[in-house]
């Protein structure tokens, strides 16, 4: 495993790469604390990053998983900025799976022994500029961690180190790569109720089998399952987001008029990205001084399988690492998928003992 610091020659902005043994790799910009860059072992890039994105505080950069601190959206904060401030501010390493020497005078890093993964872990503070706008005084730290076969995993830990409560809400915004949007789907989000930001927040309940996409689209669902799939048809590849402690999930994409509209992305872009987000909106987080709150997701791509335009349901069962979240509340598997299972899982489970009967 590899983790090492160089600064961007293009950006000028200090980045840390890790990489395992088998060619995978991520990159995280210490500016944002923003991974900007997952790559599987054919060096195939994972994250969608704008061609137009803008490298320059205090924008925020276009693309790969801004982190959305201490608000998602806009106006429930106060003055706050849109999303919050945490993707445009410096953060530190304060921890690493390799030896790497302190950075912003601050104090040498801090070993994680590690043998199967690379990990580098980030603490953001607040400024006293930050304490003008929202007025809390906290340590938000950001460990990604790149495994063995390439799954991304962030965890991140906010602690009130206050005197007094505060409360925030929070997501990892994932630009997900695709091929063709018009060609994707999103599994494990029926049924569920979600807020229309393109209907003045009305609620509704999704009815369809899985998410597709043919305009714009600005929805936050709630209380979703721990696992959710993104099935790129065109790529033959499958993004499975598993997360705990952000019960939420936006998914956006801005289409062709809202692209046009916005500098740091491309007019044709929105072809080729679609945000899946884990986060905890609908009901701000609350800490009182001393506490202390985790969300985690972890991001995986495996080749899909398909029957009748459906993912193979038994890598959504199985999944693609041997380290798992908390199990699903609900299957993301189609009710399509699910009938199509049973039939396999009569005419194998005799020889797999890993599928259950039904």
């Amino acid at each position: 495993m590899n983790v090492h610091v160089e600064k961007d020659p293009t950006t000028g902005f200090e980045k840390v790469i890790l990489k395992e043994p088998r060619g995978s790799s991520a990159q995280v910009l210490l500016y944002g604390g923003q991974v900007t860059s997952w790559k599987n072992e054919r060096g195939e890039e994972l994250l969608f990053l704008s061609s137009k994105a803008i490298y320059k505080s205090p924008k925020a950069v276009r693309g790969g998983i801004p982190v959305c601190f201490p608000q998602f959206g806009g106006g429930s904060q106060g003055s706050l900025e849109q999303h919050g401030f945490a993707r445009n501010r410096l953060w530190r390493i304060v921890e690493s799976s390799v030896p790497l020497p302190g950075n912003n005078d601050a104090a040498p890093v801090t070993s994680i022994n590690s043998s199967n993964k690379a990990i580098v872990e980030l603490l953001l503070t607040p400024t006293e500029d930050d304490q003008k706008i929202w007025p809390h005084n906290f340590e938000l730290r950001l460990r990604v961690a790149l495994s063995i076969g390439g799954d991304l995993t962030m965890t991140a830990k906010v602690k009130n180190i206050d005197s007094k409560p505060f409360n925030f809400t929070f997501a990892l915004h994932t630009y997900l790569s695709v091929a063709d949007i018009t060609e994707v789907r999103v599994e494990g989000l029926e049924t569920l109720d979600y807020y229309d930001n393109l209907d003045e927040l009305k609620r509704s309940t999704e009815q369809g089998d899985a998410l597709t996409f043919d305009t714009e689209f600005d929805r936050v669902y709630l209380s979703t399952p721990n696992k959710i799939a993104v099935i790129d048809h065109k790529k033959k590849r499958t993004f499975i987001l598993k997360k705990d402690g952000l019960p939420d999930a936006v998914v956006w994409n801005p289409w062709e008029r809202k692209a046009k509209l916005m500098a740091d992305f491309g007019d044709e872009e929105y072809k080729y990205m679609l945000c899946v987000e884990a986060a905890a909106v609908e009901k701000p987080i609350s800490l009182k001084p001393g506490e202390e709150w985790t969300g985690r997701q972890e991001l995986s791509a495996v080749s899909s399988s398909y029957f009748s335009g459906q993912l193979d349901p038994r890598k959504v069962v199985q999944g693609s690492s041997n380290e798992h979240l908390p199990q699903n509340q609900t299957s993301i598997i189609s009710r399509f998928s699910l009938r199509l299972f049973a039939v396999i899982t009569l005419m194998c489970s005799s020889r797999n003992p890993n599928i259950k009967k039904f």
